[in-house]
């Protein structure tokens, strides 16, 4: 054994801490925690004045492990107020060499940086970061690790020193030897007990036989005193250490190896070796560095990337100098013959990965997007007998199941791609689960994995033959040397018994593989082979010598000879041992000796394995299920030792995994198919086998199905003007049961309904359709019908009924007219339409000096009657057409062609196109008169005014087609006829568009009341400015008495300057008002003189009546109700109000005015105020309310608003 003995202190010595900061103070410190894990503050006053803080970390260094002669720095930043001063120290040694330490600050970041070029081994220790000011300090601890170059554990062992230079100088030794380092005969691998003390009880026996341990009980109890002494040794550093998880390759193909761990403190080093050899690692560095730690929490995760062969070997972990785990990375020496191809596969089916190994590989891993695959339901898993071929089935597929897949095999990997295209089948219907595999790898692996077979045998057989030499010449050294051994000895004592007649010993022979090296010419040519009889059966053993001598046979050690049950036999150099009914007593150890030769088999007597035969006869009855179902069998048996039991489906043994589960106990054995498939269907069988033989009992799995689709394709057994008769064969699948009928479904094309026209008997697979129509094309569906459904369609193509007719020639086309952007054509109809309707027609043009016919329309798209325009045309070229009557059978033959047409305008005259003939325009805007016109050629434009030519300040923009006069800014002056004039060859034409430039009118002048006749009032007023400017000017006159109190309009559109007023009643007062209008709007009012009462009399001095006011302050009549509509509804809320004069009312939503909301439709009629929501909302919801202000008060209501969802 070997023992690590470690004391790790935090104290720092006399002169190695760093410089007194000036800060301590006696009898004071309480003990702070920080936020940052691993800091200690102490502060230095009980109460610390406000705004002012003790230090404290907020980023800490981070340890590091670095190799020698390289660029080593901690990073810290500190915070407090006052500023805290940083300084640093290490535990065993000082700080102050500036030719090694440097101390920094970055402004910038507020980074405190410690810096240590070109390291050297002997700087390994533990620093401190201390921050100070005068209300406390804090401190932190940090490792740095320093890996000396080319430095092993092994060649440490002759430095060792004491514990405390030990630590010092960070001289590591380890616990395993080298590579190189030997270890004497008989002693155990110290790798052995390292793996042990990390492993699983599971583990043990396979690390037992790997480094040929063989006494248990001594493995047991040496392990256990190794770990109890190991946990002493750990518990110095670590509280608790569980889930050891050995190194593995994982999907991305890096090795990991992980552990959970509580370190007392977590300042401590963590060393990590390979081999014996220290290796850096980083925490920070990610991808920069091979080797990696990454800590969460309190797991401990160890990664290995970009892996090579020379990555195997033993890795270790320490903490300080105590050993917590170690795990064995192998690295197989196997590569990819044949990698995994790119699958594509459809939706539903089953894609394939396979590929052929180098070596035999038990088991590689499968990764399917970042994710290993296991076997189960979704995925199946095979490998070959031989393990070299591997195969991943990927069931059901679906468009999720698309991506990246690989295979890992140790550290060689594959990858492929998987697509998955739709299946587009008739929508609306669930896809059916598709028995067909995709993918694949194209060749023949089996034919591959058997030459890499034979290749492998062969280097073995070469590897065996090398070893065989080396221990032959071994064995010839030995014989060489002087053999003074006790087995020299004995061998000497022998040759002396031989000499004085006793019986000489040859070697012995077993089994009929081995020959026996020849001694004085007698060999054995075939030895005995170990027999395995069946009770009360008979029994040979033979033995063949290479020349004719006597022998005898010996059972246990006594000699044998003929008796009732045993015949020995010897028929030449044949030696011959039968027991003619073998019992339980014949079992034991046989041998022959012949010729100093011995030959030994052992022999034993058993039974076959034995069944109940009524089990065996419910297990072959058929199990019969449905598509979707599971299938099950059972077969119990009778227990025995070294009993095998294989499942067998279609002389394929049964593996568990996917779809299939495998139960074997002592005295039953299950199987289970879920959710079968058709292709599930076949023999199964279960095979019981012992040393003695095998029995098989024989069930099958009936699956029922859906049949599959009609065998196609559809033959066409005649085709005439009144019937088609179809043929097909029948369904190759009847999904487990017969077709009992036939589904014939018929669509003409360009319908798009399904007809269904009758069943056919399952004994008939022809269809004779008499309802068909000369000349139409016709599409036919053929479904399969059994017990479990029907079958998905068997489609045929287009058939036609009868041959097909072809219209006569139409008519040539002649032209209509003919433009530069169109030509319009007519032709006439066919005289013969072969006693077919035509659909339509197809119209052909060509070129002039061009050879090609080009449609203008496709057969699909006939034009339905007999005239059509040409828009598709080149101005100024020349084009001549055909045309052809189109049937069901198709276009027939075209017509004759046309004359050749222009593609251009014919001369015309010019004409406007519905102009306005009026246009008023307010004063300061600007005018745009737009005129279209037609005109071949084209014309000559002119623009006048009022019968003069327009002014130059005014634009006139001619365009094709379109001549526009624009005023940018108008004024009255601009009023006028404008008159358009159009000339070209042909002819000409004009038009006028009246103009009219005006303002809002000014009011009119003094009003004048004059009374001829009783009743009646004249009422005159002074015209306004503007009327002898604005011929559309007129009047309104408004009209007020003392009973009404309101104004109302008594006459409009008044082209004069009076108007009689009727019905002017004696004893009130009038009014009136007068407006100016126009197009623009109306003017201010002009009042008129006060008229009535006393405006005839003579004043008489008489009491004055008390005057009687009818004004007052607003009141609310009918106030608001409450309402609570659903949610999009309208919702309708009114209230009256009076007062006088009129209030202005407002409304309010939660105190906010919505009277300009146009969510809100807000009307006030005669004192009824009312509110109107199309569709209420939630915001909606809240307190409405109604305000009426005049001059002599305020009123208001209000109410809430309920929005239901």
């Amino acid at each position: 054994m070997w023992k690590k003995k470690a004391k790790v202190t935090d104290q720092t010595a006399t002169g190695q801490g760093p410089v007194s900061d000036g800060f301590e103070k006696e009898g004071v410190g309480i003990k702070k925690r920080s936020k940052v894990p691993g800091v200690m503050i102490t502060q230095y006053v009980e109460e610390i004045p406000d705004g002012k803080s003790h230090p404290d970390f907020t980023r800490k260094p981070i340890a590091l492990t670095i190799q020698e002669g390289k660029f080593a720095f901690f990073k810290a930043l500190v915070i407090g107020d006052p500023e805290p001063t940083v300084t640093w120290g290490r535990n065993n040694g000082d700080v102050s060499d500036t030719s090694k330490y440097v101390t920094k600050y970055d402004t910038a970041t507020r980074e405190h940086l410690f810096e240590m070029a070109n390291v050297k081994p002997e700087q390994a220790d533990t620093y401190k970061c201390f921050a100070a000011n005068e209300f406390g300090r804090a401190v932190v601890t940090v490792v740095l690790n320093v890996i000396e170059v080319g430095f092993k554990k092994a060649q440490a062992d002759s430095q060792v020193q004491p514990v405390a230079d030990f630590k010092s100088v960070l001289k590591r030794k380890s616990k395993i030897r080298p590579k190189m380092e030997k270890k004497e005969d008989g002693e155990i691998d110290p790798k052995f007990w390292e793996l042990l003390i990390s492993a699983e009880k599971k583990d043990y026996e396979s690390l037992m036989l790997e480094f040929g341990v063989t006494d248990f009980r001594f493995m047991l109890k040496t392990l256990n005193e190794m770990k109890k002494e190991r946990e002493e040794e750990q518990a110095q550093f670590i509280e608790n250490l569980a889930n050891l998880k050995p190194i593995e390759v994982g999907p991305d193909g890096c090795a990991t190896f992980t552990l959970d761990m509580d370190l007392i403190e977590q300042s401590s080093r963590i060393f990590l070796y390979k081999d014996g050899v220290m290796i850096p690692y980083s925490k920070e560095l990610g991808d920069t560095i091979k080797h990696s730690l990454k800590i969460v929490g309190r797991k401990y995760q160890f990664s290995i990337r970009d892996l090579f062969p020379d990555d195997a070997g033993l890795y270790q972990v320490d903490v300080e100098d105590v050993n917590v785990f170690s795990t064995d990375f192998k690295i197989p020496m196997v590569d990819f013959l044949v990698k995994i191809q790119e699958c594509k596969a459809m939706e539903r089916e089953d894609a394939v990965f396979e590929c052929v190994l180098s070596q035999p590989f038990g088991k590689i891993m499968w990764v399917g997007k970042n994710l290993p695959l296991e076997a189960g339901d979704k995925y199946d898993i095979e490998v070959s007998e031989d393990k070299l071929i591997h195969r991943l089935i990927i069931k059901d597929v679906a468009m999720v199941d698309k991506g990246i897949y690989a295979a890992v095999a140790g550290i060689k990997s594959c990858n492929a791609f998987l697509v998955v295209e739709a299946d587009k089948g008739e929508l609306g219907k669930k896809k059916q689960r598709k028995t067909t595999r995709a993918g694949g790898a194209g060749v023949d692996l089996t034919a591959i994995a058997q030459e890499q077979a034979v290749k492998n045998t062969a280097d073995r057989e070469v590897l065996m033959e090398k070893v065989k030499a080396i221990k032959n010449e071994r064995a010839a050294n030995a014989t060489t040397a002087p053999d003074t051994s006790a087995e020299a000895k004995a061998k000497v004592k022998g040759v002396d018994n031989s000499q004085t007649g006793a019986t000489k010993q040859g070697p012995a022979v077993k089994g009929s593989d081995h020959k026996s090296v020849d001694n004085e010419g007698y060999s054995i040519k075939s030895g005995l082979s170990d027999l395995f009889a069946l009770r009360g059966k008979k029994g040979e053993l033979v033995c063949e010598m290479s020349h004719d001598v006597d022998g005898a046979w010996f059972k246990d050690g006594e000699k044998l000879s003929t008796t009732g049950g045993i015949a020995i036999v010897k028929n030449g150099t044949r030696h011959t041992l039968t027991i003619h009914k073998s019992s339980e007593d014949d079992t034991g150890v046989y041998h022959f000796e012949a010729g100093g030769f011995k030959s030994e088999a052992k022999v034993t007597v058993g039974e076959l394995p034995s069944v109940d035969a009524d089990d065996l006869h419910r297990f072959s009855k058929p199990v019969t299920v449905k598509v979707g179902q599971n299938a099950s069998w059972k077969m119990p048996y009778t227990p025995q030792d070294n009993l095998e039991v294989k499942w067998i489906k279609d002389d394929k043994e049964l593996k568990d995994g996917g779809g299939v589960k495998l139960v074997k106990e002592v005295n039953h054995s299950r199987l289970l198919f879920r959710e079968c498939l058709r292709s599930d269907a076949g023999e199964i069988k279960i095979q019981l086998k012992n040393p003695f033989g095998t029995i098989e009992g024989t069930s099958r799995l009936i699956v029922l199905d859906k049949p599959g689709p009609p065998e196609g394709p559809v033959e066409i057994l005649e085709t005439t003007s009144t019937v088609i008769e179809l043929q097909w064969g029948a369904p190759k699948d009847d999904g487990g049961s017969p077709v009992t009928n036939y589904i014939i479904e018929r669509q003409q094309l360009g319908q798009t309904i399904w007809k269904k026209m009758g069943d056919v008997a399952a004994d008939k697979t022809t269809y004779r359709d008499r309802n068909v129509v000369h000349g139409k094309l016709y599409i036919y569906k053929i479904y399969a019908v059994n017990p479990e459904g029907t079958s998905d369609a068997l489609q045929t193509e287009e058939t036609m009924a009868g041959v097909l007719i072809f219209a006569g020639r139409p008519g040539a086309p002649k032209v209509v007219s003919a433009s530069k952007t169109c030509i319009n054509l007519k032709w006439e109809p066919p005289e013969d339409d072969g006693g077919i309707k035509i659909d339509g027609y197809q119209l052909e043009k060509r070129k002039k000096d061009t050879a090609q016919w080009i449609a203008l329309n496709p057969v699909t798209e006939p034009i339905e009657v007999l005239e059509y325009a040409v828009k598709d045309v080149v101005e100024g070229a020349e084009y001549e057409f055909r045309v052809s009557a189109i049937n069901v059978s198709g276009a027939g033959e075209f017509s004759l062609p046309s004359v050749m047409v222009t593609a251009k305008n014919p001369n015309m005259r010019p004409t406007f196109k519905d102009p306005e003939d009026f246009m008023v325009i307010r004063a300061g805007n600007s005018v745009r008169i737009k005129v279209l016109y037609e005109a071949e050629p084209p014309p000559e434009i002119t623009w006048m005014k009022d019968n003069e030519p327009v002014s130059s300040f005014i634009q006139i923009i001619n365009t094709e087609g379109c001549s526009q006069l624009v005023i940018p800014s108008t004024k009255r002056s601009d009023s006028g006829n404008y008159t358009i004039v159009a000339k070209n060859k042909v002819g000409e034409a004009s038009f006028d568009i009246e103009v009219l430039v005006t303002d809002e009118p000014k009011p009119p002048g003094a009003v004048e009341l004059e009374q001829i006749v009783h009743g009646k009032v004249i009422v005159s007023w002074e015209a306004s400015p503007d009327q002898e400017l604005d011929n559309r000017l007129y009047y309104m006159v408004a009209e007020h008495d003392s009973s009404t109190r309101m104004w109302h309009t008594v006459a409009d559109r008044i082209f004069d300057n009076s108007y009689t007023a009727n019905n002017i009643m004696p004893g009130r007062e009038y009014h009136f008002k007068i407006y100016a209008k126009n197009d623009m709007g109306m003017s201010d009012p002009s009042m008129s003189p006060t008229w009535g009462i006393n405006s005839n009399r003579i004043p008489i001095n008489i009491n004055t009546p008390v005057e009687v006011s009818f004004e007052k302050p607003p009141s609310v009549l009918v106030p608001l109700k409450m309402h609570s509509p659903p949610k999009g509804f309208q919702m309708y809320m009114t209230c009256a109000i009076r007062g006088c004069p009129t209030p202005s009312v407002t409304w309010h939503l939660n105190n906010v005015c919505i009277n300009g909301d146009s969510n809100y439709y807000i009307t006030n009629s005669y004192g009824v105020c009312s509110m109107y929501i199309l569709r209420v909302r939630p915001k909606d919801s809240g307190e409405y309310k109604v305000v009426a202000v005049n001059s002599f008060g305020k009123a208001e209501c209000s109410t809430k608003l309920v929005v239901k969802d």
